[in-house]
């Protein structure tokens, strides 16, 4: 049982929490999850099954979609709803959606941000995190991200009172961006404070919204012996990369990770994949980087 299963997280679980339940479910060890969620946060999480774990970390680095929902007149500790407000400023009723837009604007492309307190990055060891309930500050790592796309969803403010007037806007944004701390951003350059009142994660990498599965789908095909049905092969989420079909000869010697031949095609890209000729994922392969002519493993399958 090795591949992608492209889980709808829902709200109430952490991703810690999806990978225990998958667990049961698959009643296998090895599961990892391709990006953390927090609980209040539902979306596309795939999820890693047996030997396609090698690849989570890769998938984790590719792009996410969110649709995400800034509440402006109010800020938080931990800048979205559940955390304590900090500060607060009435919304004036001048303010536009039009003003919003043009604002959002401002935030296509390569943009720097520091993450949050209330976050899991790590800093001498801690994650800030353990820093904040400890009420310890600390100077956080600034982040180099990019945003390959940012618009706005409403024609118009949802005004709920003077200082919760919120709008709702679609990000297509680069791994480890808070969308949290871009709200928070938006609404300092809007002129407000301001926090995320919701987040749903639309897309990550290759998979989207509407071919994701629930774990009450997968209970239910569990009992109906058909789980395997939603695992997804692995070079799915590969589709960026040329492939290699290494000849039968060749299989084993791809298995175990040896430096091999390069062909003359693949010798000015990154990384390839390499396949059977019927489809089946062997390895990530890279030109050699001190050897001509040579390539060798970056993450092998089949050990």
């Amino acid at each position: 049982m090795d591949g992608i299963i492209p889980l709808w997280k829902p709200k109430g679980m952490t991703s810690h929490d999806c990978v225990g339940k998958l667990r049961g479910i698959l009643q296998t060890k090895k599961i990892g999850h391709t990006g953390t969620l927090d609980p209040d946060v539902e979306g596309v999480l795939p999820m890693t099954v047996g030997k396609a774990t090698k690849l989570t970390s890769f998938i984790t680095d590719h792009a996410k979609t969110y649709l995400a929902e800034v509440s402006l007149g109010q800020q938080t500790a931990t800048e979205d709803r559940a955390g304590e407000v900090v500060r607060s400023t009435p919304v004036s009723d001048d303010l536009t959606i039009a003003d919003c837009q043009s604002v959002l604007k401002q935030y296509k492309g390569e943009i720097r941000q520091i993450p949050p307190m209330y976050s899991a990055v790590k800093v001498n060891g801690m994650k800030l995190y353990e820093y904040a309930r400890e009420g310890l500050s600390v100077e956080r790592p600034v982040r180099d991200i990019k945003i390959y796309d940012i618009e706005c969803v409403d024609d118009q403010l949802n005004r709920y009172d003077e200082t919760d007037v919120r709008f709702s806007f679609r990000a297509t944004c680069s791994s480890g961006t808070y969308i949290r701390t871009l709200c928070v951003n938006i609404g300092e350059t809007i002129g407000y404070p301001a926090h995320m009142s919701h987040l749903v994660r639309e897309q990550a990498g290759t998979f989207e919204r509407h071919e994701t599965v629930t774990f009450e789908q997968l209970e239910a095909a569990k009992e109906a012996g058909e789980v395997e049905t939603y695992i997804v092969n692995p070079r799915r989420t590969l589709t960026q990369l040329p492939v290699y079909k290494a000849p039968d000869q060749d299989i084993i010697r791809f298995k175990h990770g040896q430096v091999l031949t390069i062909p003359d095609r693949l010798k000015e890209t990154t990384l390839f994949r390499v396949e059977t000729k019927d489809g089946d994922l062997i390895a990530l392969y890279q030109p050699h980087p001190s050897k001509t002519n040579l390539m060798k493993p970056y993450k092998v399958l089949h050990t």
